[in-house]
């Protein structure tokens, strides 16, 4: 190869062009390159933040649903607690009243037996003097013989 001046003239020519691309252009390609390198590391951080951020969001999500699961469990708890103390507490009155109507019914029942008992007895006493009339052949008075009369209906 011939080293001619054509050839020194454009080593000389590339020379200066790579000294002015150094000094003038290579520092504002850099800055340019420098400035996306942070943005790609502040975006990189920022995702990184995003999903530790959503992992806390998720772990938080997840203990709020543990709660509110906890309470509708303690509500339903509470709701069932109040249904049983009131079903206690109506099987309880119907208790009671079943026991007022019962010991109503029967002193209801023994005063009628009492009763039915007074009316037997007058019933009885009349036959009696009815019976006795048949016998003896000859009227009884009754309002004579009272006495005579409940007595007999106090035995009976």
């Amino acid at each position: 190869m011939n080293f001619n001046a054509t050839l020194i003239g454009e080593m000389i020519a590339f020379a200066i062009l790579i000294w002015f691309c150094v000094h003038f252009i290579w520092p504002y390609i850099n800055k340019a390159i420098e400035e996306r390198q942070v943005k790609i590391a502040e975006g990189l951080s920022a995702a990184e933040r995003a999903r530790a951020e959503l992992k806390n969001a998720d772990t938080k999500v997840a203990d709020e649903i543990r709660k509110a699961r906890q309470q509708a469990s303690e509500i339903i708890d509470r709701a069932q607690q109040q249904a049983n103390a009131l079903l206690d507490k109506a099987r309880g009155d119907a208790v009671v009243e079943i026991n007022r109507l019962k010991a109503a019914a029967q002193d209801d029942i023994a005063a009628m037996a009492q009763q039915a008992r007074e009316q037997l007895r007058e019933r009885v006493g009349a036959l009696a003097v009815q019976g006795a009339s048949k016998i003896v052949q000859r009227e009884v008075d009754a309002a004579t013989h009272k006495a005579l009369l409940d007595e007999l209906a106090a035995e009976i």
